[in-house]
């Protein structure tokens, strides 16, 4: 085994194991959140990082033109769905009244939905 491919393998080991790690610390947290908004904050931000270093370090040890391809639409669709799918929980969230709004130092959404709409009713 030549050294540049040890040395990949050395690199990817700790990439998985460090994803691993921040992956964990984001489940963590999502546990001891105490609302919804908080809990889907500790679910998508430190999970993509989390994602994306344990693809990195698959990537190092897989090391081929099709697995690559692979691993970066896997990354790329992750990073693409998972906010908006944490934004949607939130935002259902605030809607049906199980986000604490008295922790929210600005709330824009309040005014949009209090406000009668452009044009009056329509009967």
């Amino acid at each position: 085994m030549s050294s540049w491919a040890q040395l990949a393998d050395t690199t990817g080991a700790v990439l998985l194991f460090l994803g691993a790690a921040v992956s964990l610390l984001g489940a963590i947290g999502m546990v001891r959140m105490p609302d919804v908004l908080s809990r889907s904050h500790a679910a998508t931000n430190p999970q993509s990082l989390g994602m994306l270093l344990v693809l990195m370090g698959v990537a190092l040890r897989l090391r081929s033109g099709i697995d690559l391809g692979t691993l970066g639409l896997v990354g790329f669709f992750q990073l693409l769905t998972g906010p908006v799918a944490a934004h949607l929980v939130a935002r259902v969230a605030y809607r049906t009244g199980y986000a604490g709004r008295e922790g929210l130092v600005f709330d824009e959404l309040d005014e949009q939905l209090s406000s009668p709409p452009p044009g009056g009713e329509k009967g």
